[in-house]
């Protein structure tokens, strides 16, 4: 049996078991899809695929269910298959199956506990983005959301909480979450390189934010931290090294809503400390950037509109890369230490249930063009290249 077969199999085998409960409880079962097809093209970048043609691969199909046992207990699951070319390997994933217990609530105060593979809370889009409609562009901005990390990021198999106070001080809620995600072979070289040929594993991802907005304010303010560690197992005649990679991140973030527009940003430092991997000695413990302003307008009921401001570099002491082309022996041009982007595109809805999206950006480096760690240069020549996308989408 193959690994795609078996993991098709044990992906229905969960849909299934949601199911069978839902029947034998007797329980109040709600289900929910999506299917969103489209056309991509990134010209001169393998952000997409390496003959920098149009692709069709812009694919996503998703059912995802939510089965109420009990007044506090709840199961909750989501099966999905994508096809993004080289943003994130194709196929089939779960992409959460958690318990969801309601552990108290009142009429200040809620908390709630999920264990299993359980959702990204942390972020403002993160527990948002795995379903097209959801999102507020088609390719998010890729200093936060960096679609190589699309899986890693959407959720981890652990244990989550959230707890939720309402007061004079206005709405607080604090979200904690401790696990890992596993990462096949495919996701290891879209992530560090075509010619890596060892494993990769996440250790851990320990998780903790807060979101606060205030009494009678249009405004929430939001703080969150990451630290995680992945181990990298090299083969017996590897080129590779044996390597642990730390990932550890501290972002804030603000939106602000009105009738008609809303404006949110997100900034983040993120230290990646590497040992081991290009040679057994070898250490590199470096700080970047990011951040992002995403404008979005509605223009009508079924008009939307939006603008995006999108920057990230890999070392904040090293904006431009140089230092980074030089340790290359200038092999690396510098814009694959950096990207800066400036999108903008609209969304139609002919229905409620069916939509129209499409947009532009513009791209200085390639800093955020999968693989980073080995990057492809025979592909991405060109420091400045433009990505575009439409898609459309259904729902049920």
């Amino acid at each position: 049996m193959t690994t795609k077969y078996a993991f098709a199999t044990a992906v229905a085998s969960c849909m299934s078991l949601l199911l069978q409960l839902s029947w034998a409880q007797d329980a109040n079962v709600e289900w929910n899809g999506f299917v969103a097809q489209g056309l991509i093209n990134a010209k001169h970048s393998s952000f997409v695929n390496n003959d920098e043609g149009w692709s069709a691969e812009l694919t996503e199909l998703g059912l995802n269910t939510c089965i109420s046992l009990s007044p506090s207990f709840s199961l909750a699951g989501q099966v999905v298959y994508l096809n993004g070319g080289n943003r994130y390997p194709p196929g089939m994933r779960l992409d959460y199956l958690f318990a969801d217990w309601n552990l108290y609530n009142s009429l200040d105060w809620q908390a709630n506990i999920y264990i299993g593979r359980f959702k990204n809370q942390h972020w403002l889009y993160s527990s948002t983005r795995d379903v097209p409609f959801t999102r507020p562009s088609i390719v998010l901005p890729q200093s936060v959301y960096f679609d190589a990390f699309r899986d890693i990021a959407v959720g981890s198999d652990g244990i989550a909480m959230q707890a939720r106070h309402s007061g004079d001080v206005g709405d607080v809620t604090f979200n904690w979450s401790w696990g890992s995600a596993p990462i096949s072979d495919q996701q290891t070289r879209t992530l560090l390189g075509a010619a890596v040929r060892g494993s990769v594993k996440q250790d851990f991802v320990h998780q903790a934010s807060v979101y606060w907005q205030p009494a009678m304010s249009r405004l929430t303010f939001g703080v969150s931290l990451l630290d995680s560690n992945f181990s990298y197992t090299a083969l017996v005649d590897d080129i590779f090294a044996p390597a642990d990679f730390t990932v550890q991140r501290v972002m804030a973030n603000v939106r602000y809503q009105l009738e008609k527009w809303e404006f949110s940003t997100e900034l983040q430092q993120e230290r990646l400390l590497i040992d081991g991997f290009f040679a057994p000695q070898f250490h590199q413990d470096q700080m970047g950037q990011g951040a992002y302003l995403l404008a979005q307008y509605r223009n009508t009921s079924q008009l939307k509109w939006f603008m995006a401001l999108d920057y990230m570099v890999l070392n904040k002491d090293d904006r431009r890369g140089t230092l980074f082309s030089q340790n290359s022996g200038g092999t690396v041009p510098a814009y694959f230490a950096y990207q800066y982007s400036v999108g903008t595109g609209l969304s139609y809805d002919f229905t409620p249930t069916l939509q129209l999206s499409a947009e532009i950006h513009w791209m200085e480096g390639t800093g955020r063009v999968a693989p980073v760690v080995i990057p492809n240069l025979a592909v991405n020549t060109r420091e400045y290249w433009q990505l575009y996308a439409v898609q459309l989408m259904y729902r049920f």
